[in-house]
């Protein structure tokens, strides 16, 4: 469920986009309209997928579904080229004009290194063999 977050503050925020990510790859590989499980957690939907398949995994091990179809994701676009996790240059370059950020533009180089961390991932941003075998996709 979402948590109330600083938006000042870069640490933490990427262990709540992991998981964010992981769980709609998840939602959409079962073919579940994204907008319609907004109030809904890991272990609402898990229960459904429990049900509709005849499991008994765990939430995480459910959960892990969506961490494979994110590496799978993520190995596809490098070899398609897209290589770099980046935003507009706007974003990075001109600070905000006004409000609490106010003169502030986006650390993504630091917000990216605890994200590829959190991963699995090199610090290019490219999976490791290791991430790989603990998912399965050696």
């Amino acid at each position: 469920m979402p948590v109330k977050m600083d938006p000042l503050v870069t640490e933490g925020k990427a262990g709540m986009l992991k998981v964010f990510q992981d769980l709609t790859a998840l939602i959409d590989s079962l073919g579940v309209c994204l907008f319609t499980t907004f109030g809904l957690g890991l272990p609402e939907l898990a229960a459904q997928y429990r049900e509709a398949v005849g499991s008994s995994e765990s939430d995480e091990e459910i959960l892990m579904k969506g961490e494979r179809i994110w590496n799978i994701e993520k190995q596809f676009n490098i070899q398609a080229g897209v290589e770099k996790d980046n935003l507009p240059p706007r974003l990075l370059r001109e600070a905000l004009p006004s409000g609490a950020a106010r003169g502030k533009v986006t650390e993504l180089e630091t917000m990216l290194k605890e994200y590829y961390a959190l991963r699995g991932w090199d610090a290019k941003g490219t999976p490791t063999k290791e991430k790989l075998g603990v998912l399965g996709l050696k």
